[in-house]
């Protein structure tokens, strides 16, 4: 239930503005008689504002009333622009599964997110970096056919092997 949310017998004001489960203002009545209108119909009385003098209640069902609020703040949340996916890649990779890979990166990209794209090293593969770095741009031209792409950190060795972040190029 939302913070905000004040029903039925919780609305303390004597006089309300009430508005039918349509969306028409029906005007002023007092707490007692829009009670008993939205009881008659088998609905609930929710205050929408309290700003106003007297507030604005409206005849609605509640279930419904906090499913419509739920859709507006999922609506509401910001862009996942910041947010990093992964994908990891390993040396013997086939081609099969870096286009796959790639599908699963442009799918992420598409939807707002950057991409870590990082090779696990590990033991002797890491005597064959140039190999591993030439596979991973591989990689970036398998996705940037389908998607233009822009590198926000250069491919860089770590210690347990590469990785690089791309982003969509807007």
């Amino acid at each position: 239930m939302p913070k905000d949310a004040i029903i039925n017998y919780q609305i303390k004001a004597e006089k309300i503005q009430l508005v039918d489960n349509e969306g028409k203002m029906l005007g002023v009545f007092s707490f007692q008689d829009a009670a008993q209108k939205a009881r008659s119909l088998g609905l609930d009385l929710v205050q929408i504002t309290d700003k106003t003098d007297p507030p604005v209640c409206k005849i609605i069902d509640f279930g419904k009333y906090l499913y419509q609020q739920s859709k507006k703040e999922k609506k509401q949340k910001p862009a996942r622009a910041g947010e990093v996916k992964g994908i990891r890649l390993s040396l013997g990779i086939s081609e099969h599964d870096l286009h796959t890979g790639a599908e699963k990166a442009e799918k992420f990209l598409k939807s707002g997110f950057k991409v870590r794209v990082e090779m696990r090293l590990r033991g002797r593969e890491k005597a064959m970096a140039e190999f591993s770095k030439q596979k991973i741009r591989h990689f970036l031209e398998i996705i940037q056919a389908q998607t233009p792409v822009k590198i926000e950190r250069e491919l860089k060795m770590e210690p347990r092997g590469l990785s690089m972040i791309i982003a969509k190029n807007t």
